[in-house]
């Protein structure tokens, strides 16, 4: 079983009136291929600073981190460019969907970025689009969709690369209650199928479908430890978007 995430005693920091803020406190983490992992803490607790670096969005100060087995505290720029478009599936909140691309575009941008001739990339988009019941959309705008539909939309251009990790960040914040038990059920099948899943979120219920649940509280990961729901309701200022 291939090791898809190998985090070792990562700190991260930032600089504010001549101190220091810790955010990410000697933070290590495995995940290996098909697992399916939420990361659930309150507002505060680093979670976002975490999915940033996870991610190759942000960097760190020391510790190590390595993605696919690519050591990804050594990458400059350009390559940690490349392998979140090449290994990483991004599923957001609000979906970032471009406004002016129908559903077809926005699904291949991520293979056009790459440099896939177009037809290859609009065959490929529409298999996964098929997958998630959205082919008879394929022409319509962002706007034209419900809050349902464009998650499916992002999913499927998260899909399409094949990464080795799909990486989704509160996926059901902007949806109603049954719409985000609608896409959860839709996280548990791409698991099934092979998918490596790492979910971050705030929401006890929403953290219970994932198979492995590791908390976050003040930058510290706790895992198989008895975590309080209260403890979800406050949370510090020392997180980063």
């Amino acid at each position: 079983m291939e090791n898809i995430i190998q985090m070792s005693h990562v700190h991260k920091w930032y600089e504010i009136g001549g101190g220091k803020l810790e955010v990410l406190k000697d933070v290590s983490l495995c995940v290996n291929e098909g697992e399916y992992i939420a990361i659930l803490g309150p507002s505060g607790s680093g979670k976002s600073t975490l999915m940033n670096i996870l991610g190759c969005m942000d960097r760190f100060q020391t510790g190590e981190y390595f993605l696919t087995g690519e050591p990804v505290h050594k990458l400059k720029d350009a390559q940690l460019t490349r392998l979140r478009n090449q290994q990483i599936g991004f599923i957001f909140q609000k979906y970032h969907l471009i406004q002016k691309y129908n559903v077809l575009q926005n699904t291949m941008m991520p293979l056009l970025i790459r440099g896939m001739p177009r037809k290859e990339a609009a065959k490929i988009s529409m298999e996964k689009l098929e997958m998630l019941e959205m082919a008879e959309r394929i022409h319509h705008k962002p706007n034209e969709l419900s809050g349902g539909q464009q998650q499916r939309v992002a999913i499927a251009r998260a899909l399409v690369g094949q990464p080795k990790l799909l990486l989704a960040d509160e996926p059901t914040g902007a949806l109603d209650s049954a719409t985000g038990r609608e896409v959860l059920r839709l996280f548990g099948q791409l698991n099934r199928m092979g998918n490596t899943i790492v979910m971050i979120t705030h929401d006890l219920k929403v953290s219970s479908y994932a198979k492995r649940v590791i908390k976050i509280v003040d930058g510290v990961l706790y895992e198989n430890e008895k975590f309080e729901p209260e403890t979800l309701e406050g949370g510090t200022s020392d997180e980063k978007a």
